[in-house]
């Protein structure tokens, strides 16, 4: 039982508030992500979880205790940090090795635990080079089988893919799932790029500027969003965002009309929509949705990106890869009711679901 608690955590530096009344059950064997743009406050709640930073108040408990008064090494977590953080001089062998001497492990048990571990992330071939001989892939993959040797009751993840490239973040970012499915431990990873939030977490915590925006379960957060916020932060591309005006079921701005939306707002409003979620009409202008002059065109490979320009704002909808058209050329797609996400024009909170068109 590895259950983390973040008990109402604040963390400041005088005036400013880095975290602020973070409050949250982590259960046994969940994969949770913390997920926000640079300065959030995702890694200064991790670094408080490890004991590397100390909490201004609230309490954290790990497998029922407080551990706010406990040093790092005394908290039974691994982490695994963006920098690899190598002995160069070390082998791949000894760099794995190296927790279970440090906290006197039996030297019996060394080279079992270690080649499991090493097997894990598929590093037996690589056991006698050195870090400088090894790509940044397998240089990650021998810090996670690090953290693994351990045998911890939580894992730490701060960034562990920025430094690779794309490729390689795809394939680590397979290893990681894999690894926290065959592992079934409590792991908490922070990251600023949505796509490995979406495809790795059991729940996401989108945070921005200290604070919890939403936590849910990745289709949640993807499917209902907050706020504008967390609209804009999920998906790739984000969710497009226009303001208007609605009054009786009809929402306008420039070159929109939409219909059969909720009659009981009026006002201005922030109209929300994915991407992939308008039609394309096939050349007659769209009675509900978007008529505008094509901005640019995306080719995608399996879908063609459009975008049009409202109120000054570009929104992006996807049509079919056989799509063709020109840039200047009038576009139409149709918005229903159906998809649509509704939010405040000032506090940029979610509103009601809009009604049936």
């Amino acid at each position: 039982m590895a259950e983390v608690q973040l008990r109402h955590i604040d963390k400041r530096w005088g005036d400013f508030i880095g975290v602020k009344d973070f409050d949250l059950t982590i259960p046994d064997k969940e994969f949770l992500v913390l997920l926000g743009p640079s300065g959030c406050g995702k890694t200064t709640t991790m670094r408080m979880i490890a004991g590397l930073e100390e909490a201004t108040s609230g309490e954290i408990l790990i497998d029922g205790k407080v551990v706010n008064d406990l040093e790092p090494k005394d908290r039974d977590v691994a982490m695994v940090f963006q920098s690899y953080a190598l002995y160069p001089n070390m082998s791949v062998y000894e760099n794995i090795r190296f927790p279970l001497k440090v906290r006197n492990i039996d030297p019996a048990t060394h080279d079992e635990k270690v080649m499991r571990a090493a097997e894990m992330v598929e590093l037996t071939n690589f056991l006698h080079r050195r870090p400088a001989d090894l790509s940044g892939g397998q240089r990650q993959r021998v810090a996670l089988a690090r953290a693994i040797v351990r045998e911890p009751n939580v894992f730490l993840m701060d960034e562990p893919l920025s430094n690779l490239d794309a490729k390689l973040r795809v394939s680590t970012r397979a290893q990681i799932k894999n690894l926290s499915h065959e592992l079934q431990i409590t792991t908490i990873y922070v990251t600023h790029d949505q796509i490995e939030a979406m495809t790795l977490a059991d729940r996401v915590v989108v945070m921005s500027a200290g604070n919890v925006q939403q936590v849910g379960t990745p289709t949640e957060i993807y499917n209902y969003p907050a706020n504008t916020f967390v609209a804009s932060f999920i998906g790739s591309p984000a969710m497009n965002l226009m303001k208007g005006t609605i009054e009786g079921g009809v929402f306008t701005a420039e070159n929109v009309t939409i219909t059969g939306l909720d009659k009981r707002l009026s006002g201005n409003i922030t109209l929300g929509f994915r991407a992939e979620d308008a039609v394309v009409t096939d050349g007659s202008e769209a009675a509900s949705g978007i008529n505008a002059k094509v901005f640019s065109i995306e080719l995608l490979g399996d879908a063609t990106m459009i975008t049009v320009k409202v109120n000054d704002e570009l929104v992006a909808i996807k049509a079919d890869k056989e799509y063709v058209t020109d840039i200047g050329q009038p576009f139409s797609a149709t918005i229903s009711a159906g998809i649509c996400h509704l939010f405040d024009a000032e506090t940029g909170e979610r509103l009601s679901q809009p009604e049936s068109a």
